[in-house]
């Protein structure tokens, strides 16, 4: 039947090939019967947006609104060398700043733990040494003539390899791409060189942004080097968490950010959709992409958020509107929700082997100490009840429809069978798979999107954030697809194997001081995110 209907699409599939597609378009039909069960009035448009005119409207930029860190009490350079890797931004800043350590320095330590520690680790696609250091040198000579640029001036970073940076290649993760040179430079990339920060390094990514998987081989998490890193912002967050980087960025279309950081053990902000533009970045679904900072601490998030938020004339999805930090309101005056059903369903259930049960079983445990430390701080949670009169997950079909567009050239070169993994829950197969998705079911599943949209607004009109397990339930596709903003940070370490766990802050619509405040203090009251993994001496190195 595959074979017959190929010519609809213009594919010309072997029978391996179609055997694995069989099992898609079979839970595919299962889907379409789902969204065709939800009534929708004849008024409720699809969740898309059209322009009359190609180009981005305006071009203008609006305040950003008011970013600075304001250290508490003088501080001192620490005396190891792995206490100033793995200081957070905000300290390092202030050394900087006062001129107890130079940029040239800090870059140097943190080249030579990414060329140390990745061997282990698999999270460097592309050493930028040459440049790193030209921006070091230059950024130690402004601070010397009494010019700063801010908390990020000085500070090395990596990219995650969907950023497109002149004269390195921008790989994408993927076997078809690894000697691809684009000629843009990515917004994020721009902005960051424009507070000063030092790029050192261009991250992994799992190939076309799914899982932790790169031609290279797999990313590890450091915490447990023998287990993947997650992804897709795979080398981001191992980076990160290892102290070879002061922070990295990330992109999330479904959990690529709050993944890797949560099985890496450290911080990440998933933006509003539209809030940071992708100009210069591989775009894989163009309605739920979206880029966001990875750090040690929540105060570092906001720092970077700071910098790389709002429009530019490219993007023309971006909206812009003020982000200010530190925040004005008191943590405990916010009002804060929970996913009450959520945190009260059964953990086992996520699991895709019987192995991983117990530690789900822990996470559980974890998750509702989180709880009762919240209310101990002094914040008063209300149980919200999300939507759940949808099929959520028959809408990831959005997502599937774009990617698949976004790389039909791929799958009707045949490229695809150069990518790494090729089973049914890889990329070929998904993209296949798209190819034969009716434009009514996409268009319906987007109404139902809708739907889903509005209902979110108006729970989220009674309440400024709402505390969420990270993977229970549809609540990270849900979010992904709304646009709402989140906070990842870690909650606890498992007792069975000693990794991390983490718990989720979601906020408004373009609500992200709220959630970065509620985590920051959080953050600060249960100083998990100080611990370090114990990554010893790597092997080989002398």
């Amino acid at each position: 039947m595959i074979a017959k209907a190929e010519w609809i699409s213009g594919l010309q599939l072997t029978d391996p090939q179609r055997r694995l597609l069989a099992d898609k378009l079979k839970a595919s039909l299962a889907d379409y019967a789902k969204l065709r069960a939800v009534s929708i009035d004849n008024a409720v448009p699809p969740a898309l947006r059209f322009h009359t005119s190609a180009a981005p409207e305006g071009g203008r930029e609006l305040p950003h609104g008011l970013v600075r860190t304001v250290p508490a009490t003088a501080i001192s350079r620490p005396e190891a060398e792995e206490d100033l890797a793995f200081a957070p931004v905000a300290r390092l800043s202030e050394l900087l700043r006062t001129r107890q350590v130079s940029s040239v320095e800090l870059t140097r330590l943190y080249l030579d733990r990414l060329h140390r520690f990745d061997p282990l680790l698999a999270c460097v696609i592309t050493y930028t040494d040459d440049l790193a250091l030209r921006q070091a040198e230059q950024a130690d000579r402004e601070m010397a003539s009494g010019r700063w640029r801010g908390p990020l001036h000085g500070i090395p970073w990596g990219a995650k390899d969907l950023l497109a940076v002149p004269g390195y290649p921008t790989t994408w993760g993927a076997n078809p791409f690894k000697n691809q040179v684009r000629p843009e430079k990515a917004t994020v990339v721009s902005r960051l060189e424009e507070a000063g920060a030092v790029l050192v390094a261009k991250t992994t990514v799992g190939e076309l942004a799914w899982g932790d998987v790169w031609f290279g081989g797999m990313t590890k998490n450091p915490w447990k080097p023998d287990q993947g890193s997650s992804g897709s912002s795979a080398g981001s967050a191992a980076a990160t968490a290892a102290g070879l980087l002061g922070f990295a960025i990330g992109t999330e279309t479904w959990g690529s950010i709050i993944s890797p950081c949560t099985r890496c053990g450290v911080s990440g902000l998933r933006p509003t959709f539209g809030r940071v533009s992708r100009y210069g970045a591989m775009a894989l679904a163009w309605s739920m992409d979206k880029i966001g900072p990875i750090a040690r601490t929540v105060e570092d998030l906001a720092l970077v958020f700071g910098a790389i938020h709002g429009a530019d004339g490219r993007d023309f999805h971006i909206v812009d509107h003020p982000f200010d930090w530190p925040p004005m309101k008191n943590p405990s005056a916010l009002k804060v929700g929970f996913a009450q059903a959520l945190f009260e369903a059964d953990y086992t259930k996520e699991a895709e082997k019987e192995e991983e049960k117990p530690g789900l079983k822990e996470w559980q445990e974890i998750d509702r100490q989180t709880l009762k430390t919240l209310g101990e701080m002094g914040v008063k949670l209300v149980p919200v009840k999300l939507p759940e009169d949808y099929p959520i997950g028959s809408l990831s079909l959005i997502l599937t429809a774009e990617a698949s567009t976004a790389f039909d050239d791929l799958t009707r070169t045949g490229r695809d069978q150069l990518l790494a993994r090729q089973e049914a829950d890889a990329w070929p197969t998904v993209f296949r798979q798209g190819q034969l998705i009716p434009a009514v079911e996409y268009l319906r599943a987007n109404r139902i999107r809708t739907l889903v949209m509005r209902e979110m607004d108006r729970i989220l009109s009674e309440i400024d954030v709402y505390v969420a397990p990270s993977f229970v339930g549809d609540n990270l596709l849900m979010t992904n697809l709304t646009g709402h903003p989140a906070v990842v940070v870690p909650n606890g370490f498992r007792q069975s194997d000693g990794t991390p766990t983490s718990i989720t802050f979601m906020g408004r619509l373009f609500g992200e001081t709220e959630a970065l405040a509620l985590a920051r203090a959080y953050q600060e009251t249960t100083g998990f995110h100080l611990r370090r993994p114990p990554l010893g001496k790597p092997k080989g190195n002398v």
